[in-house]
């Protein structure tokens, strides 16, 4: 930590890897296709053997160089599956090689919107030891009224819940890593909660919609608390249940609240997430968060070909957190060392940058305050 209060990473233990650049869904809230940025137009269709084999000796480099006992690899998209089986069988075990040579542990999860998640692909993935989290914003009337198909009609419920069927049962259910599901405060949250109850996932991650000051999302934030009074509700339902699944977020208020311990949401906590997304074509970009704020403000303006990860940390931009990085407002605000002042890219805005709170300041504050009113005190 600096003198100022600031938290810098000193390396990277999370590489998230878009083996596809496109998808074949049309959701209406991705941050990769909706918001502000384009390159992806730009870029393969899929990431090439060549990319593959740079990434691999590149994420050993780093490991090697750090003593890192154990790196997370997330392959994302677009739709990771659209690359195909043999590109995910030849990266994963690629990585896992290369990492064993630098002594380092490697644990590899893959998420899907779980439309193409067959048999044939679940047997793969399990032989590879890769663990599947799968998008599902609840039950078939709130999913598809954002995440319509490409081809197959308006919704795709119908389908991901095939896909569930088989990853919950006994063969395939080692690899069910979670849900996630984006939040629409239109949608009945109790409703919406049992809906992936039903699933029995071991976890389950509520996202809130990449939005900004200049803008916001839909429905909420900003002066509402829309998408606060939605999670507080969920909360309640997961405490009333008997906690029937893992919740990130409100889990890391608890630990953040009681003991200030680490968070393991990204959206929580004082110190900044050490993951680095790669892009089809080689390109390196920080949070993609970032793609609600701007073209290219992802960008690290490096590349796996011209920068080793140690130099991109060294860059202009690279992730940084601790309160000495958050505006006046939030460094004297009794709940900072819990909601760490939101996402960076949730900050932006007013023709002051990132110097705002959160645009879901006050839906983040109504969270802590429900889930650990002791945080006052």
């Amino acid at each position: 930590m600096t003198e100022d209060g600031r938290t810098r990473l000193r390396a990277f233990d999370q590489f998230i890897t878009k083996l596809s650049s496109r998808c074949n869904l049309r959701c209406d809230y991705c941050y990769v296709y909706e918001l502000r940025d384009s390159g992806w137009r730009k870029r393969p269709r899929i990431m090439s053997a060549p990319v593959r084999e740079k990434l691999v000796s590149r994420i050993a480099e780093h490991a090697g160089r750090h003593d890192l006992e154990r790196v997370r690899v997330l392959l994302h998209g677009g739709e990771p599956l659209l690359a195909g089986a043999r590109v995910i069988a030849d990266f994963t075990t690629s990585v896992r090689r290369a990492l064993r040579g630098a002594g380092t542990e490697v644990e590899f999860a893959l998420q899907t919107n779980g439309v193409l998640l067959t048999e044939a692909f679940l047997d793969l993935l399990l032989d590879l030891g890769v663990t599947v989290g799968v998008s599902l914003d609840g039950y078939a009337e709130a999913h598809d009224r954002h995440r319509a198909g490409r081809g197959f009609g308006k919704g795709s419920h119908a389908r991901v819940a095939t896909a569930l069927a088989l990853l919950g049962g006994a063969r395939y259910r080692p690899l069910f890593g979670g849900l996630l599901c984006t939040i629409d405060p239109a949608n009945d949250p109790v409703r919406t909660f049992d809906a992936l109850t039903v699933h029995r996932p071991p976890a389950a991650d509520f996202l809130l919609p990449h939005g900004t000051w200049d803008h916001p999302p839909t429905g909420g934030g900003g002066d509402g608390a829309l998408y606060g009074a939605w999670l507080c509700a969920v909360h309640d339902r997961w405490r009333a249940t008997g906690r029937p699944m893992r919740v990130r977020l409100f889990e890391s208020i608890e630990t953040l609240s009681l003991s200030g311990g680490g968070s393991s949401s990204e959206v929580l906590g004082t110190v900044p997430t050490a993951a680095v997304a790669i892009e089809t074509d080689g390109t390196v970009a920080w949070t993609e968060s970032l793609n609600a704020v701007a073209e290219g403000a992802a960008g690290t303006g490096g590349t796996i070909f011209s920068h080793s990860f140690d130099a991109l940390l060294d860059l202009d931009g690279a992730p940084e957190d601790g309160v000495g990085s958050l505006c006046r407002t939030c460094r004297e605000c009794p709940l900072v060392q819990v909601c760490g002042g939101g996402l960076r890219a949730h900050r932006f805005g007013r023709g002051r940058g990132f110097a705002n709170p959160s645009v879901y300041c006050k839906d983040i504050s109504a969270l802590i305050r429900h889930s650990a009113p002791w945080t006052d005190q």
